[in-house]
């Protein structure tokens, strides 16, 4: 197969390389994958620079997230969920190649309708929004939920689940391509939170002035959000996408009666394992009732496996909406 395997850390994402390697060979809990679409994520940046959180040990093939088709089911399994054929989506270490292996809890069936693009960047992304939204703040019609960048990757999903459940909902963003984005996902009100004066902004679009429900957070911007949130406010803790990890002043949390509450969706599995069943059916229901669609980034393609650091680069700059994704024809198979 073909791949970008990486044996050294390296300082930026113009330094990979696709390589021919050994095809991967599934373990008894693993399915062989036909790669078709790999969605981009910030961790797969910090990763290839040695800087995130789970680091395998070298050598090791890049990327996470996938779509694709199963060439192979477990061989310790006898009634695999998902037959040779099956087109499915997921995550696991090493989507940046024309095959990869991945155990059934980290898959899950492609939404009929859906490309392999548009499914491929789902796995992370919807969950961490439902979750928060839904199970974590506990959303619901009449609410005014705020949306930080709001165009991104976990933003569109989260625009999309407040909608879903009657909110109304105001995003922000930096630029006004990801302000029309955000719009055009179905925020009520857009805001660019390049104006220092957004929280009172973002107040006035509330009844009487009173602020935000719930604030979703995946930037770092609590301690300014906490100037536009109502009395019993949820300031939801994604990330921290500005790069610092914020301090902030608790009075301001004691004074407004406000909760901060932190999502790891990626912990849910070991620590929750059974609200994530409950999530994907959530977030299935959504979708089959058109009320959630792919959020893949369309103004510009990336194809083939050599596009791979020019998707991370963009991603890297801030430059994107959406998912990133990257689509991976299969060997013999031209790049049309």
């Amino acid at each position: 197969m073909k791949g970008i395997q990486v044996s050294a850390y390296v300082k930026a994402p113009g330094e990979l390389k696709v390589t021919e390697l050994a095809d991967p060979k599934p373990a008894a809990d693993e399915y062989l994958i036909e790669v078709h679409a790999a969605a981009t994520n910030f961790f797969d940046i910090l990763q290839i620079q040695g800087k995130y959180q789970h680091q395998p040990p070298f050598p090791w093939v890049s990327g996470a997230e996938f779509a694709g088709v199963v060439l192979a089911t477990p061989s310790g399994s006898k009634n695999p969920k998902f037959p040779v054929g099956s087109k499915v989506f997921g995550a696991t270490q090493g989507s940046y190649a024309t095959k990869c292996v991945a155990k059934e809890v980290s898959m899950l069936p492609v939404p009929k309708g859906w490309s392999f693009n548009q499914a491929s960047g789902l796995f992370v992304t919807a969950p961490t929004s439902y979750g928060a939204l839904v199970l974590r703040a506990g959303v619901k019609a009449g609410d005014y939920v705020l949306v930080h960048a709001a165009a991104g990757g976990v933003g569109l999903a989260a625009v999309q689940v407040a909608k879903a459940y009657g909110a109304t909902v105001i995003a922000t963003a930096g630029t006004a391509r990801k302000l029309e984005v955000a719009k055009s996902f179905g925020a009520d009100h857009v805001v660019d939170y390049r104006d220092e004066n957004w929280p009172q902004i973002v107040k006035k679009l509330t009844p009487k002035g009173r602020g935000v429900d719930i604030v979703y957070d995946p930037v770092g911007m609590v301690d300014k959000s906490t100037k536009c949130i109502a009395w019993n406010g949820r300031i939801l803790i994604v990330g921290f996408a500005a790069g610092t990890i914020e301090k902030v002043a608790m009075n301001k949390v004691l004074l407004k009666n406000i909760s901060l509450v932190g999502i790891h969706w990626g912990m849910y599995e070991k620590m929750e394992t059974e609200s994530v069943p409950k999530v994907w059916e959530g977030i299935m229901k959504l979708i089959a009732e058109g009320k959630f669609r792919g959020t893949e980034f369309t103004d510009k393609e990336f194809v083939g496996l050599e596009s791979i650091p020019d998707a991370l680069k963009a991603l890297g700059s801030r430059e994107t909406w959406g998912k990133v994704v990257v689509k991976i024809p299969q060997e013999g198979q031209n790049k049309l």
